[in-house]
């Protein structure tokens, strides 16, 4: 048994969750892991997030707390450990919006307008917590990382085209953006009414944004297709809920672009730095998403940037992502 395990073994045997069943859940891009815990009928969710590896417990009890009093739904946190990185959640459902949906389609419409009534509603609230600000400085400094494990080149070029493009379309982080707002990390409560639907998770890594960057994570999400559609009817959802102007559309592109640029890196960087070759497969996906949003017109410069210094994601391409 290695010393993590030990870890929360021992934080286990003295709580109120001893000798419950274990069964490990499907980890995400991080360094956490998670099991559910059962006992009959009740379970909760064990989140181990090992300080070693650079997690910190404690912005997720943050954001928790600050989502659960405006109303919503994050899990409840039953125990917390933050000097070992171990948290006893409450367990908000076994079905995430992408799970739901492969067997009932017919529901995204409800399920997408739900995700995008919880976006309204935290646009809305007065933010009053310390966090990053995405500046266009900052949201350009965000896709070195493509540079560094995507393209292996210099990208200072691009990195100078997305904040001219911020710098015009958007401009000002007025909103809090849980960041990875997406159907994997959406939990759908049926069962439930209006907000309460929908259950959050993943979001310790929040930060003050333009409002539009969860949009963007949600209709451009790159693990599963949307249908375009779809996903022209939820930005037109959003406009109408939020009183959004004219000139949205090309903010959401900008920020669709921006935070698709820095996916290429990150996923490139989990094959190469974490073993996890698996996400190569995703960032075919990934760039037909950055070129659906660099399509808009507003956006060619940064377009011409891109194609410039980013290599397209061909057989060769991805084949050195995995190598």
């Amino acid at each position: 048994m290695d010393d993590r395990a030990a870890s929360v073994d021992g934080f286990l045997a003295h709580s109120d969750w001893a000798g419950w069943a274990r069964a490990a859940l499907a980890g995400d891009a991080s360094g956490r892991r998670y099991m559910r815990l059962s006992l009959a009928s009740e379970s909760v969710i064990l989140m181990d997030a090992p300080p070693d590896n650079g997690e910190d417990t404690r912005p997720f009890a943050t954001i928790a707390a600050w989502l659960a009093a405006q109303g919503l739904c994050p899990p409840r946190i039953l125990a917390h450990d933050a000097e070992h990185g171990i948290m006893i959640l409450s367990d908000l459902g076994r079905d995430d919006f992408a799970r739901w949906l492969t067997t009932t389609p017919q529901d995204a419409a409800t399920m997408y307008r739900a995700a995008i009534d919880v976006l309204v509603h935290v646009q809305a609230r007065d933010i009053d917590l310390p966090l990053v600000r995405m500046t266009p400085q900052v949201a350009a400094g965000m896709i070195d990382v493509a540079g560094t494990f995507y393209a292996k080149a210099d990208v200072t070029d691009l990195m100078r085209a997305v904040e001219r493009a911020f710098e015009t379309y958007a401009p000002i982080p007025d909103t809090l953006a849980l960041r990875d707002y997406h159907a994997e990390n959406l939990i759908w409560r049926p069962e439930k009414a209006g907000l309460a639907r929908v259950g959050l998770l993943d979001f310790q890594d929040a930060f003050m944004a333009p409002a539009g960057y969860d949009l963007a994570s949600l209709l451009r999400d790159v693990r599963r297709d949307i249908d375009p559609a779809l996903a022209k009817t939820m930005m037109q959802y959003f406009i109408e809920k939020t009183g959004a102007d004219d000139g949205f559309a090309a903010k959401f592109a900008c920020l669709g672009a921006q935070r698709n640029l820095r996916i290429l890196g990150v996923f490139a960087r989990l094959s190469q730095i974490a073993d996890k070759g698996r996400y190569v497969d995703l960032i075919p996906r990934v760039w037909d998403n950055l070129m659906r949003d660099l399509g808009h017109p507003a956006l060619a410069v940064l377009r011409e940037a891109t194609l410039d210094t980013l290599p397209r994601p061909d057989t060769a391409t991805l084949a050195r992502l995995r190598a």
